[in-house]
């Protein structure tokens, strides 16, 4: 019986990367819809989900996807208010690549870390976006005390607040204009990790900013697209050491980022009622990055 992949996607036209992903995942088939809204999502559910008897549900899957985490969110729980008793398949849900991105910087940063980051004093700078939100949640839940950066002082308070809501633990948040904030957040704070979350082709954090007497323990940059957002750190950075502190590039961790990807679409077609969403999806992270 063949593995089919429903596509859900919040935005006008599916993601060419998800479908991808999605075969090499192990999907046979993927059936792809752009701008679906939660009140066209039950029939699509539906469809996909009366064809089969519960005993063959597990080779039916659904992946939401899109450019807006919040909107995806909307969705899978559109998508699982359509289920009822034993008629239900898997989800997963990686708008924007937000889960299984940060999912990948934080088992990395873990692994630096020793194994753990309880305890460790931690910086998300761009924390207000998708996949920083994501990152410092995952953070504050395993232990760590995180500071995330925004531009804006209101914002940085409403995200710490949906942080707070979501996963629980030690989140604040500071205000970071540009670049030259960095050096006095990461010192202030005695942080041990950062992680920026940035936008592509955006710097953020400058050389003199995290090199040095620090008492920095490892750093990964998430934009792959010059300039960098950490200055001093490679793209193909992969746990090497810079100025004595273990670092990560995009592509470092985008490495392990797809692994999880491929990873999470093959243990969907494993049984049928499995949510794979940030803290599962940072389940598979965990167990993937000793081998990675």
């Amino acid at each position: 019986m063949k593995n089919l992949l429903l596509q859900l996607d919040s935005s006008p036209h599916p993601s060419v990367f998800d479908r991808v992903v999605a075969f090499d995942g192990g999907a046979d088939e993927v059936m792809s819809y752009g701008g679906v809204t939660e009140d066209t999502v039950r029939d699509l559910v539906h469809g996909a989900m009366f064809t089969r008897g519960p005993k063959d549900l597990r080779h039916t899957a659904i992946f939401v996807g899109g450019t807006d985490m919040a909107a995806g969110e909307r969705l899978v729980a559109a998508v699982c208010k359509a289920f009822f008793g034993p008629l239900r398949v898997s989800v997963m849900l990686d708008s924007n690549g937000s889960n299984t991105t940060a999912s990948a910087a934080v088992a990395k940063l873990q692994q630096a870390a020793g194994g753990t980051v309880q305890g460790c004093r931690t910086v998300v700078t761009a924390g207000t976006g998708p996949v920083g939100m994501r990152a410092a949640g995952l953070l504050a839940q395993a232990g760590a005390d995180v500071t995330i950066t925004s531009r804006r002082a209101e914002q940085g308070a409403h995200v710490v607040e949906q942080i707070r809501q979501r996963f629980g633990g030690t989140v604040r948040a500071v205000t970071m204009a540009d670049s030259s904030g960095a050096a006095a957040v990461i010192s202030a704070g005695g942080a041990e990790l950062l992680l920026n979350a940035g936008p592509a082709g955006v710097r953020l954090v400058s050389r003199d900013g995290w090199s040095g007497p620090t008492g920095l323990r490892a750093v990964a940059d998430l934009n792959a697209v010059p300039p960098l957002g950490v200055e001093g750190i490679e793209v193909t950075d992969d746990g090497v050491k810079r100025e004595g502190v273990t670092v990560f590039g995009a592509l470092g961790v985008g490495n392990l980022k797809m692994k999880i990807h491929k990873t999470c679409i093959g243990r969907l077609f494993e049984r049928n009622d499995l949510v794979l969403d940030a803290e599962t999806i940072a389940e598979v992270a965990r167990e993937l990055a000793p081998a990675d």
